[in-house]
């Protein structure tokens, strides 16, 4: 009922004032999933600006490809034609033909270049080009036509643009030789190159724009990108702090208090009242309960120690001490005490008395023996006490001793009945020796025998 008191009591008393752990957690649960949001979106603008910039760099990469393409597919014809002119070889006439009308190199590349979101100044430069370069087709098919007329057979088997092409009456005048020389002019003078630099330039001015807007759309991409990476850096920082601080709490709340509660623990103390809410708290119980434990363990020790009716040591103590003092070098009494014709005075005055002459009894040994000494009740109405780092020479100590108790017992001034003492003593040089026990036995046995109320020291049967 006491106990049931004092918890109660302490329990009002617990006026813990500290950091919760489920608040704590709750909070840093809650930021860190914003901010593990914030990273994944972050990230996924970082991924998205990043394909910007990708393909925008392709397109560039696609549009420098396909300029060169038309680039090679004018060179190209530009060979085939002067080829034939220089030769008059039909092959290099079929393979200009299956340049302009199957491969198409030139038209496919334009048309590739006219996919990507330029502006509209670029759709005009390459427009330019297309249709100067078909001028420049319509050039040399007339070229190839004057290089065939001049080889003096119109009917061989030209392709049918080549033949389509119609000589004007003054070229048509011209000697094999005139035609020749015209046909390989037009393929070779200033004004062919001229249309050809011209077809470069419109390429290269598309180029240039391409160029220029391509690099505002990758430095568009560069600067979200590195803003988003910026953002993201930042998001990750506190992310970091956030691991640190929790780190640190975790510490501080959790970890440190563990420890000194473990350390209070293996060294049976009360705890130290520390960290989180919810630490303090269990502190605060475990040191009520500590407290309650202790008490009654050492309760529960005096009980298992002490005779419950006298208050001196029990048998079960005085056999842990024998034990002990067997490996003790140091010299060792053992004295044996019975009360003479104890069940006359039980049956005679009552046991209630009886047990008062008991706890006399006892009394009277703690009195009289030293601190160090060990009376207890070993039996109903049998007494013990060990004496420890005593000789045979200090006989006379003990004998004054018993004399005293015994004066007390028979001249009693508390309503008592009188009695009498009888005591066996033996001597062990080191330690509690194995046979001491039987020694005072013997020597106890001695007594009863010879008329009791008396003592005899073992060395002197």
């Amino acid at each position: 009922m006491q106990e049931e008191e004092r918890l109660m009591k302490s329990e009002k008393q617990k006026n813990v004032k500290g950091v919760r752990i489920r608040t704590i957690n709750g909070v840093m649960i809650f930021v860190s999933c914003v901010l593990y949001i914030l990273v994944i979106y972050a990230t996924l603008q970082v991924s998205l600006r990043y394909d910007e910039l990708i393909t925008a760099t392709n397109d560039y990469i696609d549009c420098e490809k396909n300029a060169a393409l038309v680039r090679e597919g004018s060179d190209y014809l530009t060979n085939e034609v002067r080829m034939y002119v220089v030769t008059l070889d039909l092959r290099h006439v079929d393979a200009y033909m299956r340049e302009v009308n199957e491969t198409k190199g030139r038209e496919k590349a334009l048309d590739e270049l006219e996919k990507f979101s330029f502006s509209q100044k670029v759709s005009e430069y390459l427009e330019a080009a297309l249709s100067k370069s078909n001028e420049l087709v319509h050039t040399e098919l007339y070229a190839m036509k004057l290089a065939s007329a001049a080889d003096g057979d119109d009917q061989k088997e030209l392709p049918g643009e080549v033949n389509d092409i119609q000589l004007t009456a003054e070229d048509q005048g011209l000697t094999p030789e005139e035609m020749l020389d015209k046909a390989r002019d037009m393929v070779f003078d200033d004004t062919y190159e001229e249309a050809k630099a011209a077809i470069m330039d419109d390429i290269g001015h598309s180029l240039d724009d391409i160029v220029a807007e391509t690099g505002q759309r990758q430095s568009g991409s560069v600067d979200a990108l590195k803003s988003m990476i910026a953002q993201q850096r930042g998001y990750i920082s506190v992310l970091f702090v956030l691991n640190i601080v929790v780190f640190v709490m975790n510490i501080v709340l959790i970890m440190r208090p563990l420890k000194l509660y473990i350390n209070s623990i293996k060294e049976g103390k009360l705890m130290q009242i520390t960290g989180s809410y919810e630490f303090q708290y269990l502190a605060l119980t475990y040191n009520d309960i500590f407290e309650i434990n202790t008490a009654n363990q050492e309760l529960l020790r005096y009980r298992a120690e002490h005779d419950p009716l006298t208050g001196i040591a029990n048998r079960g103590s005085f056999d842990r001490l024998q034990e002990l003092l067997k490996a003790s070098s140091d010299p060792v009494a053992l004295l044996l005490i019975d009360v003479d014709e104890f069940k006359k005075i039980n049956d005679g005055f009552g046991h209630d008395t009886g047990d008062l002459v008991l706890k006399k009894v006892a009394s009277l040994l703690q009195e009289q023996f030293r601190a160090n000494d060990c009376p207890a009740r070993i039996g109903g109405d049998e007494f013990a006490v060990i004496m420890t780092d005593i000789k045979p020479i200090l006989k006379d100590v003990i004998i004054n001793k018993l004399i005293s108790i015994t004066a007390e017992l028979k001249n009693p001034r508390d309503g008592l009945p009188e009695v009498t003492l009888s005591v066996g003593i033996a001597f062990s040089p080191s330690g509690m020796a194995d046979e001491l026990y039987k020694k005072s036995d013997k020597a106890l046995y001695y007594v009863k025998e010879h008329g009791r109320n008396g003592y005899k020291f073992y060395d002197e049967l």
